[in-house]
């Protein structure tokens, strides 16, 4: 890999810090858009997650001139018809927190039974600036929507999401452990192998 600094276009501290322990082996440092006074965010009009992180990256890229790392990810809910998706961040009404959020799963989901809850995290990272052409992986794990929300870490739609393997939700495991099966630790694990080569 040829530069000494990335920037990861996201407003999220959440998803900053993860990329920050995720990415930690490749030495470089990681800077995110406020660190070039970038206040504004690029419009995600694409219609999948790997349309948006591109979007994203380019915008960032374009902002500061340095090599552009943006990821779109989301919620995909079987029972849901695959909603939130790409909006997940935005699901439900515009002022809507985290908790809200998860609470308008929770009741959308009320009369669903268990067997039919599965659910999908699914994360598109693209780099944008280092090659001639976008890198781009993708990651994902398979879990359920839980009854109810349990766990004080991570953030979104982690205190809903349940992987059967472990018995907990997303926001119970210490960020190590999450960090090394999410969705998003499974896309930069991937990104990883390829600019270490």
């Amino acid at each position: 890999m040829h530069t000494d600094k990335l920037v990861i276009a996201t407003q999220n501290s959440g998803k900053l810090e993860e990329y920050q322990n995720i990415l930690s082996p490749l030495n470089i440092g990681l800077e995110s858009l406020a660190d070039y006074g970038v206040q504004i965010q690029a419009e995600e009009t694409g219609l999948t997650f790997r349309e948006n992180a591109l979007i994203k990256a380019h915008f960032g890229f374009k902002q500061t001139n340095v090599p552009c790392l943006a990821d779109d990810s989301g919620l995909t809910i079987d029972a849901l018809n695959g909603e939130p998706g790409i909006h997940s961040a935005r699901y439900g009404e515009p002022t809507f927190n985290d908790a809200q959020r998860v609470e308008l799963i929770l009741n959308n989901m009320k009369d669903i039974p268990a067997i039919n809850r599965t659910a999908r995290f699914i994360c598109c990272i693209a780099v944008v600036g280092l090659t001639d052409i976008p890198l781009i992986v993708q990651g994902s794990i398979s879990g359920a929507i839980s009854l109810t929300p349990s766990g004080n870490h991570g953030f979104g739609y982690d205190p809903i999401f349940y992987l059967p393997t472990l018995k907990t939700t997303m926001a119970n495991l210490n960020s190590e452990t999450k960090n090394n099966i999410s969705h998003r630790g499974d896309a930069a694990w991937k990104l990883l192998k390829i600019l270490n080569k």
